[in-house]
């Protein structure tokens, strides 16, 4: 993987959550979208489905759509809108024989 997009620099006093981020257990804090629990660990939120490109996001406001993840009962998702919870099981690769968001 590469070196992690965002960094907390300050406020770190929110309660702790725990999650799994493609299989991996990650801590992330209340409050943090799920755009912010992946790119506090890694450079890329995803691979682009329509070629090799990674993906971190782009208007960060859930329009342009390009922070599409899954969740374990592979719902899909905007990572920049949606909360991280306890327990959820995210997905941030292409699903074989899916159709693009």
């Amino acid at each position: 993987m590469t070196e992690p997009r965002f960094m907390r620099v300050g406020e770190t006093s929110r309660p702790v959550i725990r999650l799994a981020i493609d299989g991996d257990p990650v801590e992330a804090l209340a409050g943090d979208t799920l755009m912010t629990a992946i790119l506090t660990r890694r450079g890329q939120l995803r691979m682009s489905e329509f070629g090799d490109g990674a993906r971190a996001g782009f208007c960060l406001m859930g329009a342009c759509q390009d922070c599409w993840v899954r969740l374990g009962d592979r719902r899909r998702l905007r990572a920049c809108t949606t909360f991280a919870a306890e327990g959820m099981e995210v997905l941030t690769g292409a699903e074989e024989g899916i159709d693009a968001p």
